[in-house]
């Protein structure tokens, strides 16, 4: 545990105060919101002890912390994924550092495709559960009793009352939120059709290739998740668009400006 410790000294000594409550990790071309807040720090991945350094376009890998709308926040600019050869461990320090910041409350962004034909590129879709489809846990190994219970109760792995809050939010904004349920696959190529159908079978709505390692790791640290979606395409076989990493960044900044609005709506209507 002793990484996250230091982590979480090197981003205290930074900071005046102490750090906020808040988390939020912003995916793939979502990282505008980090330019809104009002920072009292900032650092790059690659000064944090045992954060990833993403290689993705789309994810910065910086951590801002500062105010949002008025609410304290601390704003992760991009993730790590598996497909680019990191270790589940390392992919999770993140959350383990904000757990050791003092974090109750984790808010995941991502872009996904949706297999749902309502909800079309660009619009917004609250996870309310998740199918991890890997085989791969980042639990897997010794566990750290310092941070959670071996066997980690997943019932409520996107915490009800976030979900409301953030739902809220969103009609207060007026702004549509699909509701859905996000499967997990590791990349980094996209799904064939027939995986698309199997998905759907089994009750699945977007698919991704982030977010459910991270919801793992702050559900075993008793943080409180919600997660919503940038659908930035229909799934393979639903739509005669060829899927591509530069259609995922286009409408990913399309669904970006409304996933401005809630999260700001968000932070200062729930004060934490």
């Amino acid at each position: 545990m002793a990484i996250y410790h230091d982590c979480a000294d090197h981003i205290r000594e930074k900071l005046a105060g102490e750090p906020p409550k808040r988390a939020f990790i912003l995916g793939s071309g979502l990282g505008d919101l980090a330019d809104a807040i009002e920072a009292e720090a900032e650092f790059s991945y690659g000064e944090l002890p045992g954060f990833p350094v993403p290689t993705v376009e789309g994810h910065a890998g910086r951590m801002v912390i500062g105010r949002l709308n008025g609410g304290r926040v601390i704003c992760l600019q991009g993730r790590a994924h598996l497909y680019e050869g990191h270790p589940v461990e390392l992919v999770t320090n993140i959350v383990r550092t904000l757990s050791c910041l003092g974090v109750q409350e984790l808010i995941i962004t991502n872009a996904a495709g949706s297999m749902n034909v309502e909800a079309v590129p660009g619009s917004l879709m609250l996870i309310t559960d998740h199918i991890n489809y890997t085989g791969i846990n980042p639990l897997i190994g010794a566990n750290d009793d310092d941070f959670g219970p071996r066997f980690p109760d997943m019932t409520h792995a996107y915490h009800p009352d976030v979900q409301a809050a953030l739902k809220s939010s969103a009609g207060a904004c007026e702004v549509t939120l699909h509701e859905g349920v996000y499967l997990w696959v590791t990349g980094p190529s996209f799904e064939t059709p027939a995986e698309i159908r199997a998905f759907i079978a089994m009750g699945a709505t977007a698919v991704g290739m982030s977010t459910v390692p991270e919801c793992i790791v702050a559900v075993h640290a008793g943080m409180k998740v919600g997660c919503i979606s940038t659908v930035t395409n229909l799934a393979a076989g639903m739509s005669a668009v060829p899927l591509t990493h530069e259609e995922t960044l286009s409408e990913a900044a399309k669904g970006a400006r409304d996933l401005q609005k809630i999260l700001k709506h968000y932070v200062a209507a729930h004060p934490l």
